[in-house]
C-alpha cells in the first residue's frame, strides 16, 4: 500500500437518517459504513473530475493563477493539467503582430455590416 493509499480516519456529522440507510445498505451487501462510503466518494470524484464544467472551472482558476499546477494535477490527472499548462504558456505569449497583405482586396464585393443596436427578427415577429 503506498502513503497515499494509507487509511485515514476522517470524522463528519450526517443526518442520522443518510447513516440508518448507509447501514441498511451494508448489511445487505455484506459489508460495511466506511466501504461503502470510499466507493461512494470515489465515484462521486470519477464523475465530477471528468465532467466539462468542472474541468472548465479549474482551468479557468489555472489560467487566473489561483490554482497551483500540483492542486490541477490532483483534480483532473496529469494528462490534462499538461494540457492545460501548454495553453496556459500560449495565452501569456503576445499575439503575432502580422500586418495584412496589401495585395489584397479582403473585401472584395458587397461588404456586410452589423448595427450592434438592431435586434434580428425573430421567427415569431415574421
Amino acid at each position: 500500500m503506498s502513503a497515499s493509499d494509507d487509511p485515514r480516519r476522517v470524522h463528519f456529522h450526517s443526518p442520522e437518517y443518510l447513516v440508518e440507510r448507509l447501514d441498511a445498505i451494508a448489511d445487505l451487501f455484506g459489508t460495511d459504513r466506511t466501504d461503502l462510503l470510499v466507493e461512494a466518494i470515489r465515484a462521486y470524484l470519477a464523475e465530477t473530475t471528468e465532467s466539462e464544467p468542472f474541468q472548465d472551472l479549474v482551468a479557468e482558476r489555472y489560467y487566473d493563477d489561483e490554482l497551483e499546477f500540483e492542486t490541477v494535477s490532483q483534480l483532473v490527472g496529469a494528462e490534462t493539467a499538461h494540457r492545460f499548462r501548454l495553453l496556459k504558456a500560449d495565452l501569456a505569449r503576445d499575439p503575432f503582430d502580422i500586418e495584412p497583405p496589401a495585395d489584397v482586396d479582403i473585401y472584395a464585393g458587397t461588404v456586410e455590416t452589423a448595427d450592434p443596436d438592431e435586434r434580428p427578427e425573430t421567427a415569431d415577429e415574421r
